[in-house]
C-alpha cells in the first residue's frame, strides 16, 4: 500500500511539473545601439525555465530603467506545447548626451559649465564622459563606471577631478573669498543585490588647499589651509520607482557615508552622513507630484570650512550660488509636475515648487535645523523641455523668490530634472 501511494505521488508530481508552463524563447525588438547580451544577463526570466508573470513585470521595470532604453514593453505568445514565447519590445535612447549649465561666479563674472557623457558605452550601459568648467578658474574631470563589468550584479566605477573654484568662507565679522583647489581620484565598487537594492563602497584619495584671493584680509583668519585627504565612502540605493517617460511613480532613498581622514586644524577629520528620500505620485493623466526630503551632518562641527552649502543647483532654487555654510542641513523640496503638451517625442512639462530648509552653523547646536525662524523658503514656477528619446534631455528653467525673511530670488537654469 505504501509502495502504491509513494508511485501515486510521483506520478502526480510528474504532470504537474509536465503541465507547468515553460518560457520556450526570449526575442528582442528595436535593438541598435543596446547590446542583446547584456539585456539576455540582466533578465530573471531565461529560456526553458518556468513563466512567472510577477517576475517578467520585474524585467520589463529593470528595462526601463536602464539609461539606454527609453521604454520597455513585453508580450508573450501561448504556443503550442504550452510554453511560451517572450518579445520584448524596445525604445532605445540617444545616449551621448552634452550638457551645459550657465551662473554668475562669486566674483560677478560669468561662469559656466561644459559636459559630454556617453550613457551607453559599448553597448554595455557603461558611462563614460567628462567635463569643463570656468568658474573664476578653470576645472575638469573624468569619468567612466561599468555597473555590469564583472557579474549581472558587480561593476566598477573610476574617476579623476581636479577643479579650483572662488569659495565664500562666512566667519563671524566678515566673509573671505578664497581660491579652493581640490585634485582627486576615486575608484569604487558597485554591486545590486537585487532589483531594489544596490551599493557602493569606494576610496577617494584628495589634495585640498584654501588661499587667500582677496587683496586685503582680516590679519587674525588663516592665509592658506591645506591636507591630503583619504575619504572613504558607502552608499546604500533603495529603490521602488516607476518610470514611463517623463512620469515617475514610487519612492526611493539613498543613505550616502563619508569618513574622511587626513585632515587638521579647520580642515579636520570628519564624519559626514547624508540621507535622501524622494516620493513621486501621478495626479491624473497629466500631473506628477514629486517630493525630495535632504538631511545631512558632519561629526567635525568647528570650522567655517564647512562641507555643505546653501546653491540654487541643489537645495533652494532662487537663491543663489553657495550663499552660506554649515555642518548640518535639512531641505524639502515639492513641486507639481503637468505636461502641457506632447507630441510623440516632445514634452513641454510646467511645474510650481515649494523649497524650504536649515543650514546648521559652524559651532552651532542642533536645534537649529528644525528653527522656524530660520527657515528659508523659496517658491516659484518652472518649464521643461523633454526629448523622449534622448535620455535625461531635460532642459530645465525655474525662477524662485524669497518668501518671508528670505530676500534673494533669480532663474535656474540646468540639464535633468531638479530631482
Amino acid at each position: 500500500m505504501k509502495n502504491l501511494l509513494l508511485i501515486g505521488s510521483l506520478l502526480l508530481s510528474h504532470f504537474v511539473i509536465a503541465q507547468q508552463q515553460t518560457i520556450s524563447e526570449i526575442t528582442f525588438e528595436g535593438l541598435h545601439r543596446v547590446d542583446e547580451s547584456l539585456l539576455r544577463r540582466l533578465l530573471k526570466s531565461k529560456e526553458l525555465q518556468p513563466y512567472d508573470s510577477l517576475k517578467v513585470a520585474t524585467d520589463v521595470a529593470r528595462l526601463n530603467r536602464l539609461p539606454a532604453i527609453a521604454n520597455a514593453s513585453v508580450s508573450k505568445k501561448h504556443t503550442a506545447d504550452s510554453s511560451y514565447q517572450l518579445r520584448y519590445r524596445i525604445v532605445e535612447n540617444f545616449t551621448i548626451i552634452p550638457g551645459l549649465r550657465i551662473s554668475e561666479a562669486n566674483d560677478g563674472s560669468f561662469a559656466f559649465r561644459v559636459s559630454v557623457f556617453e550613457f551607453n558605452f559599448l553597448g554595455q550601459s557603461q558611462i563614460i564622459g567628462g567635463f569643463y568648467q570656468r568658474d573664476v578658474f578653470n576645472s575638469y574631470g573624468g569619468y567612466w563606471e561599468a555597473p555590469f563589468l564583472i557579474t549581472n550584479k558587480m561593476g566598477l566605477g573610476v574617476n579623476f577631478i581636479k577643479e579650483v573654484t572662488f569659495e565664500p568662507i562666512y566667519f563671524t565679522t566678515s566673509t573671505v573669498n578664497y581660491q579652493k583647489k581640490q585634485a582627486s581620484a576615486a575608484v569604487y565598487g558597485l554591486y545590486e543585490f537585487d532589483f531594489h537594492n544596490k551599493a557602493e563602497l569606494g576610496v577617494t584619495l584628495s589634495k585640498e588647499e584654501y588661499t587667500f584671493d582677496d587683496t586685503s584680509v582680516d590679519s587674525t583668519l588663516p592665509n592658506n589651509l591645506n591636507a591630503d585627504k583619504i575619504i572613504l565612502r558607502a552608499e546604500y540605493d533603495y529603490n521602488f520607482l516607476d518610470i514611463e517617460y517623463q512620469y515617475v511613480t514610487g519612492f526611493q532613498n539613498i543613505v550616502d557615508l563619508r569618513l574622511v581622514t587626513g585632515g587638521a586644524g579647520l580642515l579636520n577629520d570628519t564624519f559626514i552622513g547624508k540621507n535622501t528620500a524622494a516620493y513621486y505620485k501621478r495626479v491624473g493623466a497629466r500631473g506628477n507630484w514629486a517630493s525630495r526630503l535632504q538631511i545631512g551632518i558632519a561629526s567635525f562641527n568647528q570650522s567655517e570650512f564647512a562641507p555643505f552649502t546653501i546653491d540654487n543647483q541643489f537645495n533652494l532654487r532662487g537663491a543663489g550660488n553657495d550663499i552660506d555654510r554649515g555642518t548640518g542641513f535639512i531641505f524639502l523640496n515639492t513641486e507639481y509636475r503637468h505636461t502641457l503638451l506632447e507630441k510623440d517625442w516632445f514634452v513641454i512639462q510646467g511645474n510650481a515648487f515649494v523649497d524650504a530648509g536649515n543650514l546648521r552653523q559652524p559651532r552651532g547646536d542642533f536645534n537649529e535645523l528644525v528653527s522656524i525662524p530660520n527657515t528659508e523658503v523659496y517658491s516659484g514656477l518652472g518649464v521643461r523641455f523633454i526629448h523622449k528619446r534622448i535620455f535625461n534631455a531635460v532642459v530645465r528653467l525655474d525662477y524662485g523668490f524669497g518668501i518671508g525673511r528670505s530676500t534673494n530670488r533669480g532663474l535656474v537654469f540646468g540639464i535633468g530634472q531638479y530631482f
